[in-house]
């Protein structure tokens, strides 16, 4: 693996019909030996956590991994599987895996120049702005995932990102290692659209992870809106029935969900249903910040 570890000269499309030539220098390249790779992403409802305190529960034997909902990719991450199907409902977080995957260095240096002109004024400006190729765009979307209000991805009825500026400062991390990513992703299939064209796909030798949007938060009524539509009950239905089909040709399948009983008695007849305590830190206040239950069902 080549250590891109000297400042190169580069042409780079920060806007509509704008150019800039800078001299921008390589970050450190984080150790490429590391079984594991840190996701690049913080992603409401990411599974970090699981793979930190239950691990176990992803030592699962398989040819193929495959996760309809992938967010951040922590598990994936995790486990670095030889193939792999990874699947999203939001397109544009599809489309910033695939620039990597093609171009992981433009996206890199794109990074470089948001992390030096980084500030309220300039969030603002880069939030509101509409990008002509893949690489902008994902650099783009990198950019406003770290600055943002606790990571989090959110967008108005026009389908525009508008979570406001947070506290975070830096853009570029130790942790990067855009390269070992596109690697991770060579032999990964990426697919943008329902849970169900990925699933469908899920048969003998297939270990599938599924963490869905919550219908019902945590122990309480009501619903968690971080996009545009909500996943309904309707769509736990479907996804549940998707599942038990995927299990029909072979596929070993894991669900995280919500600890409700409306959940509970949706999968009883399907897996193995146990309960796990994870921390929340989607609230205004770190005071506000406490630990809810979730469940997993192992059908396997």
């Amino acid at each position: 693996m080549r250590c891109c570890c000297n400042d190169r000269r580069v042409s780079l499309e920060l806007e509509e019909g704008f150019c800039e030539t800078k001299i921008i220098p390589a970050p450190p390249h984080a150790n490429s030996h590391y079984q594991e790779t840190s996701p690049f992403l913080k992603w409401a409802g990411g599974k970090r956590w699981l793979v930190e305190k239950h691990s176990h529960l992803l030592n699962i034997e398989h040819e193929r991994y495959i996760e309809p909902f992938v967010g951040s990719g922590a598990v994936f991450f995790s486990l670095l599987p030889h193939s792999a199907i990874l699947c999203d409902k939001n397109e544009k977080l599809i489309e910033v895996y695939e620039a990597i995957k093609s171009d992981w260095k433009k996206v890199a240096d794109l990074l470089r120049v948001h992390h030096k002109n980084h500030s309220s004024e300039y969030y603002y400006q880069t939030r509101r702005k509409r990008l002509r190729t893949p690489e902008t765009r994902a650099a783009q979307f990198i950019y406003l995932n770290r600055t943002c209000w606790n990571g989090l991805y959110r967008v108005n009825k026009k389908g525009e990102f508008n979570v406001p500026i947070g506290t975070k400062q830096n853009v570029v991390l130790s942790t990067d290692d855009f390269e070992k990513i596109a690697l991770c992703l060579k032999n990964v299939e990426l697919l943008s659209g329902d849970f169900e064209i990925a699933l469908e796909k899920a048969g003998q030798g297939d270990f599938v992870f599924i963490d869905p949007p919550y219908t019902v938060k945590h122990n309480y009524n009501g619903f968690l809106k971080y996009n545009e539509s909500i996943f309904s009950w309707e769509d736990q239905v479907r996804l549940r029935d998707a599942v038990e089909l995927a299990v029909s040709r072979g596929a070993k399948v894991l669900v995280t969900n919500a600890c409700h009983d409306s959940i509970k008695r949706l999968y009883e007849n399907l897996g193995e249903i146990s309960t796990l305590n994870r921390a929340s830190i989607i609230a205004g206040k770190s005071s506000a910040r406490g630990r809810y239950e979730e469940v997993v069902i192992k059908c396997y």
